[in-house]
């Protein structure tokens, strides 16, 4: 294929047209390893939440590479030296920052691969790239690390103001229709600028990063933590670790080689090789949510009880709180549950559960947010901005959740 064909042009609902470019971000898109991200979607179980969630983390992953070329650009405007190395690193670790994602997000990782996480498995799937690609992903790959010495390169990526939280933001308030979520990505954008090699926004941006944290607040009260959403992904989750359960007893169960694989065996990081990567490579929500559709028909009534739930949205009710589940409620709703059905102590646990969820829009354990003064000094936003409800922001609010079956109300 010619070099023009690969320089192409992308319309994407959120920014417009987005530009491939140069050919070995072309040849990364075009690679089956990229190509899967297509059939991940970017919000897990939201779907069942917001009809619109439907949206993959390949959408995402472009929308990330688009914003980082106008990052780039405003920087160098700003007189940030970048080389075209440097720049092309960049292009490449934000694109590929999310390509180690299972299907529905993050359920595999709570169960069928219990101890490898997304980000060991992008570093993974990025390694093997670069020894295709003949090293060319060799920066990139230090950056991702945190290895390359200009600190304000990994910040672009992996930051409290980074562009995969730009993007996400944008585009799930964009699909979900949750308003509150949409923040001006762009004006950020133009306010960032680099000191000392840290990445830093300048003073006139403050109160875009207040609506930046507040729309974060929102969101993930609103989508990432409604308590919907949370209720469909943890089932997911119960689902896919009774179908590893029963694997390992020796159960036949329907299902795609790729996630028969995962069922059947114990994976561990330092056990993943090419060919593991490559059956991961092929695993996807399609062969999840078809072997979710059968299973709903196992002999196992717990299998069928939550495929059925997920498949026709019929999910465990969740109840809310401030504070802390009451111990005699939860074993209640378990003796209750395990005596209707006449199952054991163990299975009645993937019915009735309790936990809790954290919302933090803004980490004060985490590297600061940097404002940029007039007078060229840098001061943590919690510092430099004069509105109460960004200290605030920066607190941990901490609900407790129970999860029980409706029948038993």
């Amino acid at each position: 294929m010619s070099q023009i064909n690969k320089l192409k042009i992308l319309n994407d609902p959120i920014y417009g047209f987005i530009t491939i470019p140069n050919t070995l971000i072309y040849d990364l898109i075009q690679h089956p390893y990229f190509q899967r991200l297509r059939r991940i979607s970017q919000m897990g179980m939201s779907y069942l939440v917001y009809p619109g969630a439907h949206h993959t983390r390949f959408h995402h992953a472009l929308g990330c590479m688009h914003i980082m070329q106008k990052a780039v650009q405003t920087l160098k405007f700003k007189g940030v030296e970048i080389s075209e190395e440097e720049e092309n690193a960049l292009y490449v670790a934000i694109l590929l920052h999310d390509i180690g994602h299972g299907p529905f997000s993050h359920a595999l990782e709570n169960s069928v691969v219990e101890e490898v996480h997304h980000e060991e498995l992008s570093l993974l799937f990025m390694e093997q790239l670069n020894a295709e690609f003949g090293g060319k992903l060799s920066l990139a790959i230090q950056v991702f690390k945190g290895e390359y010495h200009r600190k304000f390169m990994l910040q672009l990526i992996s930051s409290q103001l980074d562009m995969d939280r730009m993007d996400y933001l944008k585009r799930d308030s964009f699909y979900t229709g949750v308003n509150e979520g949409n923040v001006n990505s762009e004006r950020l954008i133009q306010m960032l600028n680099v000191q000392d090699d840290v990445l830093v926004m300048e003073e006139k941006g403050i109160y875009s990063i207040e609506k930046f944290l507040m729309a974060r607040r929102l969101m993930y009260w609103q989508a990432y933590l409604h308590k919907t959403s949370v209720v469909a992904e943890l089932t997911l989750t119960k689902i896919l670790k009774r179908a590893k359960e029963l694997a390992t007893k020796g159960e036949v169960l329907f299902g795609s080689p790729f996630l028969l694989f995962f069922l059947n065996n114990k994976i561990e990081l330092n056990q993943i090789d090419k060919a593991t990567l490559d059956k991961f490579s092929n695993l996807d929500d399609y062969d999840v949510l078809g072997a979710i559709k059968q299973w709903q028909y196992h002999d196992d009534f717990v299998l069928s009880s939550l495929s059925n739930m997920i498949i026709n949205r019929n999910l465990l009710k969740i109840e809310l709180s401030e504070d802390k589940i009451d111990k005699t409620k939860w074993l209640g709703l378990k003796e209750k549950y395990a005596k209707k059905y006449n199952i054991s102590d163990k299975e009645v646990e993937y019915f009735v559960f309790k936990g809790k969820i954290k919302n933090e829009a803004y980490s004060k354990s985490s590297e600061p947010i940097r404002i940029l003064k007039k007078d060229r000094t840098i001061e943590n936003v919690v510092e430099a901005s004069d509105q109460m409800h960004l200290k605030a922001l920066s607190k941990t609010v901490t609900k407790y959740f129970i999860c029980y079956p409706k029948v038993i109300d």
